[in-house]
C-alpha cells in the first residue's frame, strides 16, 4: 500500500471552497464535511461521527434526505446526534459503506488521535466495520502528532487498566483537509493517481474517489 500524499485540486468541489481563504476554522471544517458528504450515495449504511466537525457533515445529510435528494439511507451512530438521519445498529447491518469523522490530529500515514469525549470506543467499533473511513479536518489538525503511534499505542495497552485509548491506528482510508487555499486529498491508494500523473478535481470527487479505491465496492442496505 503507498504512502498517502497531497492532491492539489484544481477547482473547489463547492463555491465555499473556492472562497476559502480568510474563512474561520469552523468553515474549513464544514467545507471539507461537505466535500466528504458528496461521496454519499441513496441507499448507503453509514457510520456516523461525532463532534463538531462530523456534525456537519451530519446535518448536510439530514437536509438532503429531508430534500428527497438522498432516499433509503441509515445511519449507525457513536453519538447521539444524528440530524434526523433513521438510526440503525451494527448487528443489524454489520458492514458499513462509509464512515465519516473528524479527528484532533492527524499523521502522514492516516493514523488518527481522537478524544475529548466518550465515544471512543462506539467510533472504533463502527470505523472499524466501515469498507471507507473518511477523516474530515482543518489543515491545523496536520501539525499536533510527534512520535510513533503504534509504539505509543503498544506501551499504553501494557499499562494495568487501560483498556482503550484515542488513537485510531489504519482505519482511516482518505482524509479530506480544507486549507485556507483549497480542499485536498490525503488517501492512502492515491500514488494509483500520481503514477498516471492524474490531478483530482474535486468536483467530480465521489468518481475518482472510487478509482482510487476499486476494491470498495457500493454498499447499500440489505
Amino acid at each position: 500500500m503507498g504512502s498517502p500524499f497531497l492532491l492539489q485540486p484544481s477547482r473547489s468541489l463547492t463555491e465555499e471552497a473556492m472562497a476559502a481563504a480568510g474563512q474561520s476554522q469552523d468553515d474549513l471544517k464544514r467545507i471539507a464535511a461537505l466535500c466528504a458528504v458528496e461521496l454519499v450515495r441513496s441507499g448507503m449504511v453509514l457510520g456516523l461521527g461525532t463532534g463538531s466537525t462530523a456534525a456537519h457533515a451530519l446535518d448536510r445529510i439530514g437536509d438532503l434526505l429531508r430534500g428527497g435528494d438522498l432516499r433509503d439511507i441509515v445511519g449507525i451512530p457513536t453519538s447521539e446526534w444524528a440530524a434526523g438521519i433513521p438510526l440503525t445498529d451494527l448487528a443489524a447491518h454489520p458492514v458499513v459503506a462509509l464512515s465519516i469523522d473528524g479527528a484532533d490530529e492527524v499523521d502522514p500515514t492516516l493514523n488518527l488521535v481522537k478524544g475529548r469525549g466518550g465515544s471512543l470506543l462506539r467510533e472504533k467499533m463502527v470505523e472499524g466495520a466501515s469498507r471507507r473511513f473518511v477523516v474530515i479536518v482543518d489543515d491545523s489538525k496536520l501539525d499536533g502528532i510527534h512520535g510513533d503511534l503504534q509504539a505509543i499505542s503498544d506501551d499504553l495497552l501494557r499499562i494495568t487498566g487501560v483498556v482503550e485509548h484515542g488513537m485510531f491506528l489504519g482505519l482511516a482510508t482518505s482524509v479530506i483537509v480544507a486549507r485556507k487555499d483549497g480542499v485536498v486529498l490525503m488517501d492512502k491508494e492515491a500514488n494509483l493517481l500520481l503514477k498516471k500523473q492524474r490531478e483530482l478535481v474535486l468536483v467530480d470527487f465521489a468518481r475518482d474517489f472510487d478509482k482510487v479505491n476499486p476494491q470498495f465496492p457500493e454498499s447499500t442496505i440489505s
